[in-house]
């Protein structure tokens, strides 16, 4: 398959499709429509697809039809298994020769290498691309895309990518999942620490607002705090991302899989967070934000 893509992507050429318009596939699809594309949608439950449609993106009734309609399909599921249903085993034996499909879900990494030589052998491309930077990044085209799969390609789609936030290139088939679990590990630990620091700070009888204030300038200060501090101290629980998908992303971090073939690495930091964010969801916080991980702290604490 000829990777260098002559015919650059363009808003009067490039046909989207989206399959996935929940909180954050909804923001990443409407910018691609603002941006002048045209983009064809498909949802399990219509109704879903409302502020989209008035917005002017096409409503195909079924993933074969959305197929037939692009050039390249962005996908953002739930979980690993809807990946395999959805993208593995419907989409892509009605893809037309030259489609490229990319998968914004974080999901597994040997499920990523297992779409991208499938799409091979059908003279099409696959990508994975997790992202991250929560709600307000998929809105304000701020997300980080982490890309695995082909370079061209990746660099192909560059004009797409732009439109919602910064991609890296970040290795083949696979690594965009292998850096997207990597992150939550390092999100899961930020959330946990300011977590706990908030809630320190309301027992020593400190300001929440003027704590944050006071640390963001200095070794404390990350995108987490000032993405999730004022929403954690006014219990602002709405989901960028659910608490349950962290859970998913943590654990494929710390549950070693045999068929990957790696090394065991031991991430304990990884586990107690997994931990926390389980309980969450045991306490029926499932579908709530990840900045609700402050709700556990404060039960621990006996709020």
């Amino acid at each position: 398959m000829d990777t260098s893509y002559p015919t650059p992507i363009a808003p009067t050429k490039t046909r989207i499709g989206f399959v996935g318009i929940g909180v954050m596939g909804g923001a990443m699809a409407s910018r691609l429509l603002s941006a002048g594309y045209t983009v064809s949608i498909f949802a399990r439950t219509p109704s879903k697809a409302a502020p989209l449609h008035s917005k002017g993106a096409h409503l195909a009734s079924t993933l074969a039809d959305l197929a037939g309609l692009s050039d390249v399909i962005f996908t953002m599921l739930g979980h690993p298994s809807d990946v395999r249903q959805i993208v593995l085993e419907n989409l892509l034996p009605c893809l037309n020769p030259n489609t490229v499909i990319v998968d914004h879900t974080t999901s597994h990494p040997t499920l990523a290498k297992l779409i991208y030589d499938s799409a091979l052998q059908r003279n099409c491309h696959s990508v994975d691309a997790p992202v991250s930077g929560g709600d307000i990044g998929a809105r304000d085209g701020k997300l980080a895309i982490l890309a695995g799969g082909n370079e061209d390609v990746v660099n192909w789609l560059k004009p797409l990518f732009d439109e919602m936030g910064r991609v890296t290139y970040v290795g083949g088939p696979g690594k965009g999942q292998h850096c997207k679990i990597a992150n939550q590990i390092t999100v899961g630990a930020n959330l946990l620490g300011l977590s706990e620091g908030l809630v320190f700070a309301e027992k020593a009888g400190l300001d929440k607002s003027k704590f944050l204030e006071a640390v963001t300038g200095g070794a404390a200060g990350s995108m987490v705090l000032e993405l999730f501090g004022e929403r954690m101290i006014k219990r602002d629980f709405k989901p960028g991302g659910f608490a349950e998908y962290m859970v998913k992303d943590l654990g494929m971090g710390v549950d070693v899989e045999e068929e990957e073939g790696t090394q065991v690495v031991v991430l304990p930091g990884a586990a107690l967070s997994k931990q926390l964010f389980a309980a969450m969801v045991a306490n029926g916080g499932g579908k709530l934000g990840t900045q609700g991980l402050i709700s556990v702290i404060e039960k621990i604490n006996g709020h």
